[in-house]
């Protein structure tokens, strides 16, 4: 499971700003951070095009900061890219759903995959 700081989230905790710094303070993170390849639903592999980030909820957990998360990326289908290979290479939307766990004394935080729920 990846870990990184947020620092700027875990210190707009219970304030009017949090929504806003923590979707700034994420999409600016590196989407290798994210675990966005496992949330693939339609495509192969990730591209390097911005994702963008929705807050879903936040809950006071104690110790830390509970964060459910949208997170709107754009994936490929892989292909051989040999010339006649006819798997296009235009990038589709995807979507998956993160939790994030900031520690609140020192920042560091923890995300994981909302598993999809079948329909």
């Amino acid at each position: 499971m990846p870990r990184f700081t947020l620092p700027r989230s875990r210190s707009t905790w219970n304030t009017p700003g949090f929504g806003d710094a923590f979707k700034r303070e994420v999409e600016q993170l590196d989407a290798a951070l994210l675990p966005l390849q496992q949330g693939l639903t339609g495509t192969s592999c990730v591209t390097d095009e911005p994702f963008r980030v929705m807050l879903i909820g936040a809950t006071d957990a104690g110790d830390c900061i509970r964060v459910k998360a949208g997170i709107f990326y754009a994936g490929i289908i892989g292909g051989c890219s040999c010339a006649d290979d006819p798997t296009p290479l235009e990038a589709q939307p995807e979507y998956c759903e993160l939790w994030f766990e900031i520690d609140k004394p020192s920042g560091e935080t923890r995300v994981g995959l909302i598993p999809a729920a079948d329909d």
